[in-house]
């Protein structure tokens, strides 16, 4: 990417077209499992999750690349689309699992008795649930897979989750297997219902699903809380080491697709003494940094000076 002054602040129109962005930053948006670089040690907790089919917590600071590593590993074993489920303060077990929609189904059938009644429909006997119902991404991964290939799922986030979530989701972590109880008490015994991933249907059968293979799921949290030991002795856990200068160094090269040259080693030189000082500082920010000051036609003196101050700018202060 190059450096231009696209914006000029006086307000004149301008036929102006954006130079490419940094191959890191191009829509749509995909995982990049051949960029992401592993910290030492989560390989192994990664296949001790794997073996022992139990959920990985990986916790550190926001930036430190906690997230990018179920990309990876679903790359390389083949387990699919990964189902991404990012927590908020609202969000609940039934949300992770299926959605219904109660109020669309009502005015659906409204609707047929209002046609019904001017000759127009045929009335609430051809009610359907299934176009009201939908698996959420932990719903989807959950339901039988083939043998050896589970599904992959992210967490995000589940430190910013009410208190109640993670308590909440210790019987399903254990059991694989939870109910709909809108199909539970359904005229039918087998529904079809969309899968969160848009790849079709899934036939539920009394409302009930029960998984085949337990999925991989990565749960990431920024360490802004503790949680329970019922919920932490279900995990396999694993928390993010400061990188090195080296381990930097080649986060900056997989992201740029070239070896770094000496004014990336200078940008990740300054940012790992800044690490070492205790400051707050996220690896995206230090890939902010390189894109934007080490472009062949890119800013200089002091213009590049202030935009590494504002690039770089801790993430612990106004």
């Amino acid at each position: 990417m190059s450096w231009q002054p696209y914006y000029r602040g006086d307000g004149v129109a301008r036929d102006v077209r954006l130079a490419p962005p940094p191959p890191w930053r191009t829509f749509p948006r995909a995982g990049q499992p051949l960029r992401y670089q592993p910290p030492p040690g989560l390989a192994d907790a990664v296949n001790a999750a794997l073996h022992l089919r139990r959920p990985l917590l990986v916790t550190g600071p926001a930036g430190s690349g906690k997230s990018g590593v179920v990309d990876q590993v679903a790359q390389e074993l083949g387990l699919g689309e990964v189902l991404r489920w990012h927590i908020t303060s609202r969000s609940t077990r039934a949300d992770a699992l299926y959605r219904y929609d109660a109020l669309g189904r009502i005015h659906a059938q409204n609707l047929r008795n209002a046609r019904s009644g001017d000759g127009t429909g045929d009335g609430a006997g051809s009610d359907d649930i299934a176009p009201f119902l939908q698996l959420g991404p932990l719903g989807t991964a959950l339901l039988p897979a083939e043998a050896g290939r589970p599904r992959a799922v992210l967490i995000d986030e589940i430190d910013k989750s009410d208190l109640d979530l993670p308590g909440d989701l210790l019987e399903l972590l254990e059991s694989g297997t939870f109910e709909i109880p809108e199909l539970v008490r359904y005229r039918e015994d087998a529904v079809r219902v969309r899968r969160w991933d848009g790849a079709g249907t899934h036939e539920i059968v009394r409302g009930r699903v029960t998984c085949t293979e337990f999925p991989f799921i990565v749960l990431t949290s920024n360490g802004e809380r503790d949680f329970p030991p019922a919920f932490l002795r279900r995990c396999i856990r694993f928390e993010m080491p400061r990188p090195t200068r080296a381990a930097l160094a080649a986060v900056v090269a997989a992201h740029l697709e070239r070896p770094v040259g000496p004014a990336e080693a200078e940008l990740v030189r300054h940012f790992d003494e800044r690490l070492a000082r205790g400051e707050y500082l996220a690896v995206d920010q230090l890939l902010n940094a390189v894109a934007l000051l080490t472009a062949s036609d890119g800013p200089v003196d002091r213009q590049a000076e202030e935009l590494r101050t504002l690039l770089l700018r801790e993430l612990d202060r106004d």
